[in-house]
């Protein structure tokens, strides 16, 4: 999807211009800029969100005997490309009040990488399908975008994980709604993204209802950030992704709530997010020793806390845990 760069979320603001702009558009061409929350923005654990571009990140030493892990090619370089997606997902990556700086928790945890091994950090945003176009090309180092392991995805990548996938689902406040499984679901109107997991989470309950006889689900897609209009109207009952964002995103407005959320990698497997490089290419053994010295230090919570993450962390990082199976049950 092409989404234009916006500042701290116009995006997340569009579902409380919705409520009183009805003719107001929102999403990709969102069009309600000035609307964006005030200075002194909370995070859904209360934490004040710093939407400027003088981040004041948390930084942590270089750790030689991981730095030396790293490939020749890349110490050489001195930098560490990283692809992260366009940056209209909060608190994960978003533009800053300056409509050009990338901040988040996923640019964060990149530039903390970046400390322990020594290395620049270059972020470049792109579209979903060109973070793993340009990790096949060779073109980025790692990507750092919400991305859950999958056993498909192991085929072609490794992995050191990060952060739990979790899964939110986001109602008009007062819905009356909770969402703990297929049957909550059934006969609703849910919107989703496609070619995510958290859609084929939904064809399967879908699936599920219609054989227990129950209604199947109205599975409506969205691009961008069009859901919150459809959720405002009243066209779609909830809408289903990243809880990192559903979650910031009803702490923004205080007009939506997340009524239930459930693991990204299905009943079977607790969904985990990581970094991801190219298979073979050297990097996963140095991610995860540096990931592993950020969590044992303490910044990796820090990074975590501000942005309101700190209840999706992981106790140690792992490499190609197993994955979202290939075949949804």
């Amino acid at each position: 999807m092409s989404v234009p760069r916006r500042a701290l979320v116009t995006a997340a603001a569009a579902f409380a211009a919705a409520l009183t702009l009805a003719a107001c558009g929102s999403g990709a061409t969102g069009a309600a800029a000035d609307l964006a929350p005030a200075k002194g923005s909370v995070a859904p654990n209360g934490v004040k969100v710093n939407l400027t571009p003088n981040q004041d990140r948390v930084t942590t030493p270089k750790v030689e005997a991981i730095a030396a892990l790293v490939p020749e090619e890349i110490r050489k370089r001195g930098t560490l490309t990283v692809v992260d997606s366009l940056g209209t997902t909060p608190p994960l990556d978003f533009y800053a009040n300056d409509d050009k700086t990338v901040i988040g928790v996923e640019p964060d945890l990149a530039y903390l990488l970046g400390n322990v091994l020594g290395l620049k950090v270059e972020i470049t945003p792109a579209s979903w399908e060109n973070v793993f176009v340009g990790l096949d090309s060779g073109k980025y180092d790692v990507g750092i975008s919400n991305i859950t392991v999958t056993e498909a995805r192991k085929e072609k990548y490794d992995f050191a994980t990060y952060r739990l996938d979790v899964l939110g689902f986001e109602t008009k406040k007062g819905s009356g709604l909770k969402v703990t499984g297929a049957a909550d679901l059934a006969g609703k109107s849910v919107g989703v993204n496609s070619g995510t997991n958290q859609e084929k989470l939904l064809i399967a309950w879908s699936e599920e209802n219609t054989k227990a006889g129950r209604k199947p689900i109205d599975i409506k897609y969205f691009q961008g950030t069009e859901f919150y209009l459809a959720l405002s109207s009243g066209r779609i009952d909830a809408y289903v992704g990243p809880n990192p964002n559903l979650a910031f995103h009803a702490a923004q407005t205080g007009e939506t709530e997340v009524v239930g959320t459930y693991s990204g990698g299905g009943a079977d497997v607790q969904g985990k997010i990581a970094t991801t490089t190219k298979k073979g290419s050297g990097l996963v053994q140095p991610l995860n020793q540096a990931l592993n010295e950020v969590i044992k230090n303490g910044t990796y919570a820090q990074v975590l806390k501000r942005w309101g993450l700190d209840n999706e962390a992981v106790p140690t990082s792992e490499i190609n845990p197993p994955g979202l199976p290939k075949v949804q049950p």
